[in-house]
């Protein structure tokens, strides 16, 4: 079904590339092309049914926003769909889907509270979820957690990750910062005239690894555990009726319990 669904979007002259993903196929599309990739998909596939809508935020890249579709054919079997699409930072706007699949109407309300991105066309683009307001969109990578400033973090696992650590005990490490929270330099209050800081920043630090693996490390080979001696079989008890291969001790031979006798003078 993935392949039918790539060959008609070609075949309407939409760019779609199949991409590579855990469980259900993804096929990527122009912005531009977004409704009518959706339509096709509806009318040209099957894909009838729309389940969810939501973007992730891929840093400078920009938003990627995507959608899963879903086709029930054969009785209880059904066809899995994503349909993704790129937009940039600096201009995040959609066409709705609204007026293809009805199920797209909130979706699309939550998707613009939390990450900001608009949908042209969409008959009721207002805030969903957050309280009458809020501030910014959560789900962004830039967005500040200030609670997290000032309340102790709760899930420190490590000695100096929290206030919550005792005074006096084990000896504390290298205080780090929780997750979501910023670095003092790059939020907060600052003095008149300091330029602002790149809003960026700390999530691209965030998604490096604090460790990078060395160059030219290899992976040391388990050591092979030695095989231990083969054990030598349990010796066999000599049978009552076998014959013994140590002579009997004859009658004329002195016991050697029995005190020797001293010869005469």
């Amino acid at each position: 079904m993935s392949s039918d669904a790539l060959e008609a979007l070609t075949a309407a002259g939409i760019a779609a590339t199949q991409s590579d993903s855990f469980s259900p196929t993804a096929i990527d599309v122009p912005a531009e092309s977004w409704v009518a990739a959706h339509e096709v998909l509806r009318d040209a596939v099957g894909y009838t049914f729309f389940d969810f809508l939501s973007a992730a935020d891929e840093l400078t890249d920009g938003f990627r926003v995507v959608s899963h579709l879903a086709d029930f054919w054969g009785g209880a079997h059904v066809e899995h769909l994503l349909v993704r699409t790129l937009i940039p930072r600096d201009k995040p706007v959609l066409p709705t889907l609204s007026e293809l699949y009805a199920g797209a109407n909130w979706h699309e309300r939550e998707t613009f509270e939390m990450f900001g991105i608009s949908f042209e066309g969409h008959p009721n683009l207002i805030p969903l979820l957050l309280p009458d307001g809020f501030e910014g969109n959560p789900l962004r990578k830039e967005f500040i957690l200030a609670s997290r400033v000032a309340k102790p973090w709760p899930g420190a696992k490590e000695p100096g990750e929290s206030d919550h650590a005792p005074a006096h005990g084990a000896p504390s490490r290298r205080r780090t910062l929780p997750p979501g929270v910023p670095d003092p330099e790059t939020w907060g209050p600052r003095p008149a005239g300091s330029p602002d800081p790149d809003p960026l920043a700390p999530a691209q630090a965030a998604a490096t690894p604090a460790r990078p693996r060395r160059a030219g490390a290899e992976r040391r080979p388990r050591k092979q555990a030695e095989a231990p001696p083969p054990e030598s079989p349990p010796a066999e008890a000599p049978s009552a009726d076998a014959p013994s291969s140590e002579a009997p001790p004859s009658a004329d031979a002195p016991s050697p319990d029995a005190p020797s006798a001293e010869p005469e003078a």
